[in-house]
């Protein structure tokens, strides 16, 4: 009798909102709250699942047991969005999702809101004020990334800058504005980051080189600027795409910036305490277009130059969904699993370039595309370049639904008796993702 209520409830439901709202389903769920579906809820599903196989760092332990090779299976990114415009000048933007859920995760828990966000258009498509936690945030195109849209099996996370250290997986509590201006595609944001405490991995002891400070945070201000020379990118939500698959033709020019007063601290020489702030630029290009329309083929690039000032020898080890949790005596300066040395106070290079194959070479309208990119890093702290490889490609199942095999080559960095800090081999890790869009 109980479950006969619930599904009546749930029925009536249904109809009861039908009876205003029109349900719209192709390649989408979509309901349209007025007759020519301006006014609209709408709400997504993505789940990238991973197979992977790491040739673990030196010294690399799980529980205490070395490690030199690793194979596991987790959920990369599960993600699902609600969004609508209720109104003509009212929005609001929600994600609730998970990312790095492995076999060392812990169980049961995990999910949270990843955007909650309120917005309004004060001046058509030229301003929208908004606020909440959100990826509206400056420095780079992939500050922001579309994760259903990534050329590789992963987006180029030194640009994330502050993730999971003052932010929430990139997502900050801001107030912002956006919009565009002929060709000139603009966000601004001011934002509290959250506190360094808190982070995944809070910052150590306070030493001679330069971590964030443990104080109360100060304003965080932020921008992104692109002029857009060709085709018009949406910009309802906050994540940039990372290829078009032909569908467009964009050619972007940006640059963008994140400034936070006395957010990294260190101490001088005589043992006392000096903050500075940190101060991030980057600049970057972004270009996608179809090659030969009958063919069907076609091209993505992407680059971009950063500076990063985090303080002096800031640098940060990042493991995407580590499959190891300790090192042993013969560990490194990268540490457990597949972490390595991605963000630091210095200079950064990033290339990436994608061929999308002519559309007859698979059956059933799947495509094949294929990439390569680069970040080419060097740090302050380190003596020598950090240069971590990438390719693979990705066969498409029809949209954004796909499946992906991508290889990356990175460096292992050790500590030197003199303290220098240099390359002294790599090692590969090979990635199988499955990726369900909707």
């Amino acid at each position: 009798m109980k479950s006969k209520s619930i599904l009546s409830v749930l029925v009536l439901s249904v109809l009861s909102f039908n009876a205003f709202a029109q349900l719209v389903l192709k390649d989408q769920i979509k309901f349209h709250l007025n007759e020519d579906g301006s006014h609209y809820i709408k709400t997504t599903f993505t789940n990238q699942t991973w197979v992977r196989y790491t040739e673990a760092n030196p010294g690399t332990t799980v529980f205490g047991t070395a490690q030199n090779q690793i194979f596991d299976i987790g959920l990369r990114r599960t993600r699902i969005q609600f969004f609508g415009q209720i109104t003509d000048k009212v929005f609001f933007y929600t994600q609730f999702g998970q990312n790095n859920f492995n076999y060392l995760s812990k169980l049961q828990v995990g999910s949270f809101f990843h955007d909650v966000v309120g917005e309004y258009k004060a001046g058509g498509k030229y301003l929208s004020l908004g606020a909440g936690l959100t990826g509206w945030s400056g420095l780079s195109r992939y500050a922001s990334p579309s994760i259903a849209t990534t050329l590789g099996v992963d987006a180029p996370l030194y640009q994330q800058a502050t993730n999971g250290v003052n932010d929430q997986f990139l997502r900050k509590l801001s107030i912002y504005a956006k919009g565009k201006v002929g060709k000139v595609d603009y966000r601004v944001a001011l934002s509290k980051p959250m506190s360094v405490q808190n982070a995944i991995n809070a910052p150590g002891a306070l030493s001679k080189s330069s971590d964030f400070s443990s104080l109360p945070p100060h304003l965080q201000s932020q921008g992104y600027f692109m002029f857009q020379f060709m085709d018009q990118e949406e910009n309802t939500i906050a994540y940039n795409a990372g290829t078009y698959k032909g569908t467009k033709k964009v050619f972007n020019i940006g640059a963008g910036f994140i400034y936070q007063p006395n957010a990294m601290w260190h101490t001088g020489t005589l043992g006392d305490t000096m903050s500075t702030p940190m101060q991030l630029f980057a600049a970057d290009l972004f270009y996608d277009a179809p090659i030969n329309a009958e063919r069907g083929d076609a091209i993505t690039v992407y680059a971009c130059y950063s500076y990063s000032g985090f303080g002096p020898n800031y640098v940060r080890n990042l493991a995407v969904m580590n499959p190891a949790n300790g090192v042993n005596t013969s560990g490194t300066f990268n540490g457990a699993g597949n972490a390595v040395p991605l963000i630091g106070t210095g200079n950064t290079y990033f290339a990436q370039v994608g061929y999308l194959l002519p559309k007859n070479l698979l059956p059933e309208g799947n495509k094949l595309q294929v990439y390569a990119s680069s970040q080419y890093s060097k740090f302050e702290k380190i003596k020598d370049p950090m240069l971590l490889l990438e390719g693979g490609f990705n066969w498409y199942l029809g949209g954004n639904n796909k499946i992906s095999l991508g290889y990356q080559s990175r460096p292992v960095f050790t500590t030197q008796t003199n303290g220098d800090i240099t390359n002294t081999s790599r090692k590969g890790m090979y990635v199988l993702q499955y990726q369900i869009a909707l």
